[in-house]
């Protein structure tokens, strides 16, 4: 893969889609593997297909789509269906991912990854950056964006890896618990730092 590439991530309700969007404000393109992992499964899709095939066309919606409330179901409490799962749609979501990098022209890329480390996907990219945020405020806001329990929250925080593991694995940090230009002048810095790193040479201009 011959572009830099930086991969974002952070704990549900970090802020990194905000954090993602200042930096395609600055003219970086993002690669984001939850975009990537519903198009992969749309309508007409062979990953779609082959799900259908496994699981019988009652995973499908009435509009022909994934029911993905129906397929979540089906997959916990059936760890082998979860892992049938991710064999099929891992290596789909991965090839993507690396087409979009190739074919990006700005001067490094920002690949989104909610489960950047949890899936190995830290390997595909030349540096880490991590949103960072206090496990209360994770609650809070995704309680209020998602309208959902905060057991629920808890129990997604849980399933993946520890804040400390992330941080210890970040090679740059974004904290995301102040104010939105606070978090702009810190996207601002990593961008002129990238940058650099990426060898362009209009860091300063």
């Amino acid at each position: 893969m011959s572009k830099y590439v930086v991969g974002l991530t952070g704990g549900i309700g970090s802020g990194k889609t905000t954090v993602a969007n200042l930096f395609a404000a600055e003219g970086i393109t993002l690669v984001d593997a939850d975009i990537i992992a519903r198009e992969v499964v749309a309508p007409g899709s062979k990953g779609l297909e082959a799900i259908v095939t496994h699981f019988g066309t009652e995973i499908l919606t009435p509009e022909g789509e994934l029911d993905r409330a129906k397929l979540r179901q089906r997959i916990f409490s059936h760890p082998e269906e979860r892992e049938w799962l991710n064999q099929l749609l891992h290596p789909m979501i991965r090839q993507e991912m690396l087409a979009q990098v190739e074919k990006a022209t700005s001067a490094y890329v920002i690949m989104v990854v909610p489960l950047l480390f949890e899936n190995g996907l830290d390997r595909l990219v030349n540096r880490t950056l991590v949103v960072d945020i206090s496990p209360e405020l994770q609650i809070n806001r995704t309680v209020k964006r998602d309208n959902v329990d905060a057991s629920q929250v808890n129990n997604i925080i849980s399933s993946q890896c520890s804040r400390s593991e992330k941080l210890a694995r970040a090679d740059d940090i974004i904290d995301n618990q102040g104010e939105i230009s606070t978090l702009k002048r810190e996207v601002l810095a990593l961008h002129q730092r990238y940058l650099q790193l990426s060898g362009t040479d209009n860091a300063h201009d």
